[in-house]
Parts: C-alpha cells; sequence; structure tokens
C-alpha cells in the first residue's frame, strides 16, 4: 500500500501537532519532505486562501500521503503505523492500546488546543497565565495517569504514540515557563525520551524553517 514517493509534511518547526507527525516519521525510519507553513510571517501563512485548499481548517500540520491529504496530527501517525513497517506507535494489546490513545486524546485535545497560537492571540495579555493555567491543569491529570501506566516509556516499556505526543507538550509547558518539577513522572519520562534520536533529530531547534537565532 505504501507508495514510493515520499510523504510532504506541511508544518511549522514550533508547532507541536508538526513535532508529533515528525518524530512519528523519525520512529518508522520514513523519508519525507517538509514545506514550511510559518504561523506568524504575513499573518499567518496558513490562513492564506493557498494553503486552505490543503487543509481547510488552516491548521498545521497537513500530510500528503499515498494520493491522499491528512490533517489532524493522531490521525496521520495512526495512518503511518497502520501502513509502514517499523515499531508500531500502537501496542498490539488492546488494554495498553486504549491507555495510549487515552493518554494522547487527554493531551491531543484536553490541553494542546487551549494554549496554542490560534486561541492565545484571542487572549491578549493574559496570554502566558492562560496557557500556564490549562497546562497545569492537563498536568495534574496526566501525572496520576502516567504513574499508573508508564514504565520506561508512557505506556509500559515501548515507546507509542502517547510519548510522541508528550514530549512536544512538555516543550510548551517550559515555553510558558510551567514548573515541571511538580511532575515527577511527568519530567522522568521526558527526559529519557530526550535522549532517542527520533526525538533528538525532530526537535524544534534544528528544523529546515528554524529561524537562527533559535538553532542549537
Amino acid at each position: 500500500m505504501a507508495s514510493q514517493t515520499k510523504p510532504v509534511l506541511h508544518g511549522y518547526f514550533r508547532s507541536s501537532c508538526s513535532w508529533r507527525v515528525r518524530i512519528a516519521f523519525a520512529l518508522k525510519g520514513i523519508e519525507y519532505d517538509q514545506v514550511a507553513v510559518n504561523l506568524i510571517k504575513d499573518g499567518g501563512q496558513q490562513l492564506s486562501e493557498q494553503y486552505k485548499k490543503i487543509n481547510p481548517m488552516q491548521q498545521v500540520p497537513s500530510v500528503e500521503i499515498d494520493g491522499i491529504t491528512l490533517s489532524q496530527s493522531l490521525a496521520v501517525i495512526q495512518y503511518i503505523d497502520e501502513t509502514r513497517p517499523g515499531p508500531l506507535l500502537l501496542p498490539a494489546d488492546p488494554k495498553k492500546r486504549a491507555q495510549v490513545r487515552m493518554i494522547s486524546d487527554l493531551i491531543a485535545s484536553g490541553i494542546q488546543p487551549l494554549q496554542n497560537l490560534h486561541v492565545i492571540q484571542k487572549i491578549g495579555a493574559e496570554k502566558a497565565q492562560w496557557a500556564q493555567h490549562f497546562i497545569e491543569r492537563g498536568f495534574q491529570a496526566l501525572e496520576p495517569i502516567l504513574k499508573q501506566t508508564a514504565g520506561k516509556y508512557c505506556v509500559g516499556d515501548e515507546i507509542s504514540m502517547a510519548d510522541i505526543c508528550l514530549v512536544p507538550q512538555v516543550y510548551n509547558a517550559e515555553r510558558f515557563k510551567v514548573d515541571v518539577e511538580q511532575y515527577p513522572t511527568i519530567k522522568r519520562l521526558n527526559q529519557t525520551l530526550l535522549e532517542i534520536e527520533a526525538f533528538k533529530v525532530t526537535n524544534p531547534s534544528c528544523q529546515p524553517d528554524t529561524p537562527a537565532d533559535l538553532r542549537s
């Protein structure tokens, strides 16, 4: 089913949803091309009529793959998992798979949307406090869940979609000055995952569209 044509990721270096897809591609060993969509420049390139034809929600990421265009990072990750060889991103065991989806949805639906660019631009001067509040509220729920499900990684001892969601969210938390020390399980898992090559090479600090002053 996999096409010989490389997938194309339309994304932004600091978008946590784009980073999720980059991690999934890296874990699966999939080569892909990137097209930068600058969420700040020109009032937001995602709002252009040209990009709206690719993604009617005018968000990133969008992925052109196997003759279709997919948006929503979790849908992209699950499609990659179902159509490409390599390590499973969702476990075969139904209970563990449900736990992975629960954690992924908690982050992708319950935390990240409340502090994404489109929302905080509407908040104004209180945007940092707004983002902190909702990230902390989410982490207060996530920490006890991970205490129950985690082994070396979020669910047991195999990397999954839950880990793919966790690392970009911790990155956002640190950007908004959330004290991650309050959440020892989240902190431990994040530190472990950041040592893995797939998470290193996809980091926002080293993408083709990363500004020079943010590169490392």
